[in-house]
């Protein structure tokens, strides 16, 4: 799914306009921050007219389900969420992948910048993309594995805040389809999903998925393995370590 922010004035009017071009492309689901008198509710949007508040549920809830099942969505007046930014008008946003006017968005360039940006991605999702395969009817497991940011190594150690990640994105995406195709020409492996973050992911939250359709237990869990271990250790990803004492660089293991 592709994820972007909307912050600004005239936020809902551009969100609404934005959100008619992606239609035309897939299912398109947005998500709204709460009006004053709720600063504690979000609102939601989905397909097919669909619509819902609640403060019981959080945005990461709501993205994760829009992840399952929709090609598209849009976090209108989320100023602070770690995604890509189109910032409208003179809304202050640091480094904004892209700033329009209000009354005249350059809707083009804004859907150029929604498809540009980096996939969201959770375990569900890639889990929903594996049983819709083609191949989901020869399937007996799906094995999966998630890398989270942990916060202390031992009861001595520093506590790790935050880890941010980055990419050499043409060599990275290369490997990594170079990586899945490998292993779905296994014996019994019949689809994978790779996927990794980037950005600044917090202390306990998820980083990196593998994902495996296969028609055995043994066949999903040993891709698997190998699939983590091949994405550490050949695809180009540095990390920067941020503790309450300091922060470095380093290449992901």
């Amino acid at each position: 799914m592709q994820l972007h922010g909307i912050v600004g004035d005239d936020v809902d009017g551009v969100a609404d306009r934005l959100a008619d071009r992606l239609d035309e492309r897939g299912r398109v689901g947005i998500v709204r921050a709460g009006d004053p008198d709720t600063p504690n509710r979000t609102t939601y949007t989905v397909g097919d007219g669909w619509t819902g508040a609640g403060g019981d549920r959080s945005v990461d809830d709501v993205l994760d389900d829009l992840a399952r099942d929709h090609d598209y969505a849009l976090l209108v007046g989320f100023p602070d969420a770690r995604v890509p930014q189109i910032a409208v008008g003179d809304a202050a946003v640091e480094d904004p992948a892209l700033r329009v006017d209000a009354e005249n968005p350059e809707l083009d360039a804004a859907v150029e910048a929604v498809e540009a940006a980096d996939s969201f991605e959770t375990l569900a999702s890639l889990v929903a993309e594996l049983k819709r395969s083609p191949r989901a009817d020869y399937s007996g497991a799906i094995a999966t594995f998630t890398g989270r940011v942990r916060a202390l190594e031992d009861e001595d150690d520093e506590w790790t805040e935050s880890l941010t990640f980055e990419k050499y994105d043409a060599v990275a995406a290369e490997r990594t389809a170079a990586i899945r195709e490998e292993l779905e020409a296994r014996d019994g492996v019949l689809d994978v999903r790779l996927h990794h973050r980037v950005g600044r992911i917090e202390a306990g939250d998820d980083i990196v998925f593998v994902a495996v359709l296969a028609g055995h237990r043994g066949e999903a869990f040993d891709a698997v393995e190998d699939g983590i271990d091949r994405l550490k250790a050949e695809v180009p990803i540095f990390k920067k370590e941020v503790t309450v004492e300091d922060e470095f660089w380093k290449h992901e293991q």
